[in-house]
């Protein structure tokens, strides 16, 4: 079967141009330093986001960790929201292996963090409490409908945060759709923080790996940690090439997946028994519930969408997201509709 897969952008598969760069690419041992195309890859890295040095991980939920271990110690404690991916969905790896604390806020429905509430979240100095070392923000958020954050709300945390000797690390996954959402470039967006992880295996559709880019002082540190999360690689410039053709050819098309997203929501808000989320789609991620006129269960209309080759992703007991990316067409988008149609007026009471 041919699926229409609306799960993840995780589930994109390398173009072409990223498996002959793959098979060509010219590799060395990473852990010396000598591999050509992952320093080419961090270099770039480092450019695009306007930072002065950059580190190949295997992961967004590595890179971020190595970035919190980098800025805080064992006992510091870390303010973030409570519905970032960083709390959420990474294990409590900060927790479980560099003993960092999560001060958790209320994110805002637009993604946001309360600059009082953040300001309220930073501790005294008083040997009863942890330090408050770091401030996380996520853009775009994925949990608040994939919304982006703007340059001006960046600064402001930046300025904040720095205000009380707090640094500011960005997981931005998906910071390039943020920037084609809002208009900007990449860079204006990483500007006021200190640390910001990128994802190449999202939207910009790479096999593997993420980014964490800092001064180059900061990424020495993380360097470290790196290696100590098991995350040395040897001849990996093959992953690595994939990830500069990512870098190359797929930044200035994620676009065509936001009005693809925003196709498929005008399609699904026509549907009897379908409620999308006020605003959705804000980049490239469409989420919606199941009114009372369905009996079945998100996960059983699910299952009954697969059965006719729509896969999509269940995030609560009546609700969806559904991800558009390079590998959904317009045809696709006009399918995935039609199915849904189909299987939810099944399922009306």
């Amino acid at each position: 079967m041919d699926w229409i897969d609306l799960r993840s952008d995780t589930v994109t598969l390398p173009t072409p141009k990223m498996r002959a760069a793959m098979a060509e690419a010219e590799v060395g041992d990473d852990v010396y330093g000598e591999d050509p195309t992952i320093n080419k890859l961090e270099e770039m890295s480092a450019s695009i986001t306007g930072k002065e040095a950059g580190l190949f991980v295997a992961s967004g939920t590595m890179g971020n960790l190595a970035a919190i271990l980098s800025h805080c110690g064992r006992g510091d404690e870390a303010i973030l929201g409570h519905l970032s991916h960083t709390f959420l969905y990474e294990a409590g790896g900060a927790s479980a292996l560099g003993g960092v604390s999560p001060h958790l806020i209320t994110n805002q429905p637009d993604g946001t963090l309360k600059l009082d509430e953040i300001e309220s979240a930073v501790r005294p100095d008083d040997p009863h409490f942890p330090i408050s070392r770091l401030v996380v923000l996520e853009n775009t958020h994925n949990r608040c409908g994939g919304v982006a954050l703007t340059v001006e709300y960046t600064k402001a945390v930046a300025e904040l945060a720095h205000r009380y000797g707090l640094k500011l690390h960005l997981d931005g996954a998906r910071i390039f759709n943020a920037a084609a959402v809002l208009g900007v470039d990449a860079v204006d967006l990483a500007a006021p923080t200190d640390s910001i992880t990128f994802c190449l295996s999202k939207g910009l559709g790479a096999p593997v790996g993420s980014v964490l880019c800092g001064t180059s002082e900061f990424i020495a540190i993380a360097r470290r940690m790196r290696k100590q999360l098991g995350g040395g690689m040897r001849q990996a410039g093959v992953l690595a090439a994939a990830g500069i053709i990512a870098l190359e050819t797929m930044i200035t098309r994620l676009p065509e997946d936001h009005e693809r997203a925003y196709s498929l929501a005008q399609g699904l808000a026509q549907i009897r028994g379908v409620v999308l989320d006020p605003g959705t789609p804000f980049s490239n991620m469409v989420f919606l519930t199941l009114d009372d006129q369905i009996s079945s269960s998100a996960s059983q209309i699910a299952e009954g969408l697969k059965a006719q080759g729509l896969l999509v992703g269940v995030t609560a007991e009546r609700r969806f997201r559904l991800v558009t990316h390079y590998m959904i067409s317009d045809s696709d988008v006009g399918s995935a509709v039609e199915i849904f149609k189909k299987v939810v007026h099944n399922s009306m009471i």
